[in-house]
């Protein structure tokens, strides 16, 4: 087995780095594939805005002509920076079962971090705050929904190998249509509504949630910062974040609730895409755009993985 940093201006490499998991979960029909351009983005250092202040470096374990393991490992700066700390983080991480794959990577990325002066190495967690991160170690017979990482069930027990340690826990939940809420919650919303002075902001078109973005992302800078892993986002993340949101949203889900004319909080609601990047395989060029399409207005699923609300309003009851 070899281990090897790959150069990510050749295109035989990337495409070997990004093709790794389409090949371990071909047979899992649990498995959600991401958007393929927004992995290859993560490998462009010309036009993701990570790379305009951190570094990255990406390798892959190989046996012959077969690729059986990859990682990242970023030392994100604005994190450091932030924290005052000394932490690589790793994402894109995949393997076979071979606990001497997962040592090689983790040696890897552990000499590329500490010549950089990173002395932790934590994950997974991505190139940019709202990035999926962890590491599944339950539920391995539910389908993963979009941007929710899926991995098999050996990973847990390959990283314990290494000596990783589990840091908190994340929990993913489904509520299927027959769990209606009490229609007690819904007066007592109104009447929170009514008494706190606060209001719901409605959206109906992108064009109009677009000029939002940049106000909303600035509260989520300010509602997260007890949440592991935080960070600020800069202006070229947002822009970024922003135009992904809009990719995927449908604009009568997403909710901010509004007092007076400052936005308290926020609540978004996603099409569920899944089963269409299953199909499509991730890819949405040149045909893939059309399932997805459909998908956005016909999927019976939604995804609720975006809610924040400004610390000062926490115990108003305006969430």
């Amino acid at each position: 087995m070899h281990i090897r940093e790959i150069d990510t201006r050749n295109r035989r490499d990337v495409r070997k780095f990004i093709q790794l998991p389409f090949e371990l979960y071909r047979n899992s029909p649990e498995w959600t594939p991401p958007l393929v351009s927004s992995v290859k983005l993560t490998l462009d250092r010309r036009r993701h805005p990570f790379y305009s202040d951190s570094a990255a470096a990406f390798f892959l374990a190989e046996e012959g002509e077969s690729v059986v393991g990859r990682i990242a490992v970023l030392d994100n700066r604005r994190y450091n920076n932030y924290i005052q700390g000394k932490v690589a983080f790793f994402y894109h991480f995949d393997t076979i079962e071979d606990g001497s794959v997962v040592e090689g990577l983790f040696a890897a990325a552990k000499a590329w971090a500490g010549k950089r002066g990173l002395e932790v190495l934590k994950g997974p967690k991505g190139f940019v705050r709202s990035d999926a991160y962890g590491v599944l170690i339950e539920g391995f017979e539910h389908s993963a929904s979009m941007g929710i990482p899926y991995n098999f069930s050996y990973y847990p027990s390959l990283l314990e190998r290494i000596g990783a340690e589990k840091e908190v826990d994340y929990f993913t939940g489904y509520m299927i249509a027959q769990d209606e809420l009490p229609e007690r919650l819904f007066r007592l919303a109104e009447q929170i509504k009514a008494r706190r002075g606060f209001w719901v902001k409605n959206f109906t078109t992108k064009r109009e949630l677009r000029t939002w973005i940049p106000r909303i992302q600035e509260v989520n800078n300010r509602a997260f910062t007890q949440v592991w892993g935080y960070y600020p986002v800069d202006d070229a993340e947002i822009r970024m974040i922003g135009q992904q949101l809009l990719e995927v949203s449908d604009p009568r889900l997403l909710k901010v609730v509004m007092k007076e004319d400052e936005i308290a909080g926020f609540a978004f609601v996603f099409p569920d895409v899944s089963e269409a990047l299953r199909k499509v395989r991730g890819r949405l060029f040149p045909f893939g755009w059309v399932p997805a399409l459909v998908s956005l207005r016909t999927t019976h699923s939604l995804l609720a993985n975006e809610g924040g609300l400004l610390p000062k309003y926490t115990a108003a009851g305006a969430l």
